[in-house]
């Protein structure tokens, strides 16, 4: 034999194996029977059925969670709604009896036997409880005669000098200021000792 030869041979005998062993292969993946087909099938159908619910639930389960995140979007923008609208709502049943307080001053001074000092005491009244209302909600006086200087708090209209006054120091109050729960509103506006 010839060389030639010799490799055909050995061609044909490689590719006959190598066929045997795909047909071996394709045996273990395909079944050899009907029977274990349908069997292949119907275990295939179980699994989708199953794929299919485990689906069906959690998009049950999604949908009720979007529709809860809905409901709590839509809750708390009604909630936001009404704590602006009525945010002010106890301030203004604090400040009610001043109101009522101003009327009767107001009735008592269009009276035939009011006297200047009833009215100066009636109206003294009405300021302090007015006052007492806005401390109550956080408004705080800055009355700052005799201290220091605080730019933060206080707006300097002018400068004095003034003997026996520490330089820096605020000699007089032109306008008190006012700090909400310790949040400047307005400052004070005062002269300044030079």
């Amino acid at each position: 034999m010839s060389p030639q030869q010799d490799s055909i041979d050995t061609d044909d005998d490689h590719s006959l194996a190598t066929e045997e062993g795909e047909r071996a292969e394709l045996e273990d993946v395909v079944p050899e029977s009907a029977a274990d087909s349908e069997a292949a099938e119907e275990g295939i159908e179980q699994q989708l059925e199953k794929a299919q619910v485990t689906i069906k639930d959690y998009w049950d389960q999604m949908m009720r969670l979007r529709a809860e995140i809905e409901n709590n979007r839509k809750r708390a923008e009604r909630d936001i709604e009404n704590a602006h609208k009525y945010a002010l709502k106890n301030f203004v049943e604090n400040l009610l009896p001043i109101i009522d307080s101003m009327e009767m001053g107001q009735t008592a001074a269009a009276a035939d036997n009011a006297t200047l000092e009833s009215i100066r005491e009636g109206s003294s009244l009405t300021m302090t409880m007015f006052v007492q209302v806005l401390e109550k909600n956080g408004l705080e006086q800055v009355d700052p005669k005799g201290e220091k200087f605080d730019p933060e708090r206080h707006q300097a209209i002018s400068m004095v000098e003034v003997e026996g006054a520490e330089s820096g120091s605020v000699i007089e109050v032109m306008q008190k200021g006012y700090l909400l729960n310790d949040r400047l509103v307005r400052p004070a506006m005062v002269v300044v000792a030079k």
